[in-house]
């Protein structure tokens, strides 16, 4: 085909035309207007709320500054809020990577006859919150729970994590790791299969096996996976908030309220959005400080499985 007919298909060096430019930014536009609309619009609210003097009914009433940055940054239940939710955070996706992993690994190992199993793994998946925070709430229940019930048949008593200040984060914690395991199971299942099979093959006849063969051959072909579902995992672990408000409605005490939860009871409850505005501005640069580093090492990670392959 001579380089007329290619250009005249729209083949390697045609010309795009100034009518085709302007008709595929007419196309593009409306989508590009949606997402500024909808992105900017919140932000640009945030900030107004949080630089006045707003309530719930009358939001920007009196320009007071940066009053109430200063005040939740001085407030002690803000501020342990903040240390509460990324404590939280980091032992959720850890945990989360970690089991999910290990059952990606295992699952894969037994592909041929796991379909069940890997089926049944995603359930909560696709369980709401709302229904996984009513479940687990049943579940530690002192007064005939299932936790209890076990308990009782061993002559234990009864526990009330949700109850103790010591434990009621981390029986929250458990549920949440308990949903969105799977999550991390799919990624790294997926990456798995996607994995070059000679190149294991080849390692196992070398002698590599078990622990040896993943840390050499696995990992590193599925680092920059692990790498993304860290991040996903991690952020939506920053913003939990139906968890908290099912299981414990941030108690006892405040050994529960996550950010989000504050927020809500700042905005919802006490009317005053011009404080949850400001408790959002810091969640957000939260967020940001911890969930920049980990997308940064998931590109790199990810570049470099490309480059290797």
């Amino acid at each position: 085909m001579t380089s007329q007919g290619v250009a005249a298909r729209g083949g390697p060096g045609r010309t795009v035309s100034a009518a085709e430019r302007r008709a595929g930014r007419a196309f593009v536009s409306p989508t590009v207007l949606t997402l500024l609309v909808l992105g900017a619009f919140p932000l640009l609210f945030i900030l107004g709320a949080a630089l006045t003097d707003s309530s719930l009914g009358k939001p920007f009433q009196e320009f007071t500054g940066g009053e109430n940055l200063r005040t939740v940054l001085g407030d002690e239940d803000v501020v342990a809020s903040l240390v509460r939710t990324l404590a939280y955070a980091l032992g959720t996706t850890a945990a989360s990577v970690a089991l999910g992993v290990f059952v990606a690994t295992a699952a894969h190992a037994a592909v041929k006859q796991g379909a069940l199993v890997r089926t049944l793994l995603l359930l909560p998946l696709i369980v709401p919150p709302v229904v996984v925070g009513t479940l687990w709430k049943l579940i530690l229940n002192p007064a005939g729970g299932l936790l209890a019930t076990l308990l009782g048949f061993a002559g234990i008593p009864a526990p009330a994590p949700l109850s103790d200040v010591r434990f009621a984060l981390g029986a929250v914690m458990v549920a949440d790791v308990w949903q969105w395991t799977p999550l991390v199971f799919l990624l790294v299942f997926a990456a798995l299969l996607g994995q070059d099979g000679s190149v294991v093959e080849a390692a196992r006849v070398d002698g590599a096996h078990g622990w040896g063969l993943f840390r050499s051959i696995t990992l590193p072909a599925i680092a920059g996976t692990i790498a993304a579902a860290a991040f996903i995992r991690l952020v939506l672990a920053l913003k939990v908030f139906d968890l908290v408000f099912m299981m414990t409605a941030g108690g006892p005490g405040q050994s529960t309220s996550t950010t989000s939860y504050l927020i809500y009871q700042a905005a919802l409850k006490e009317f005053d959005v011009g404080r949850a505005a400001a408790i959002t501005l810091l969640l957000a640069l939260l967020v940001t400080a911890v969930t920049v580093p980990v997308a940064a090492l998931a590109g790199r990670l990810r570049r470099g499985e490309e480059a290797a392959a």
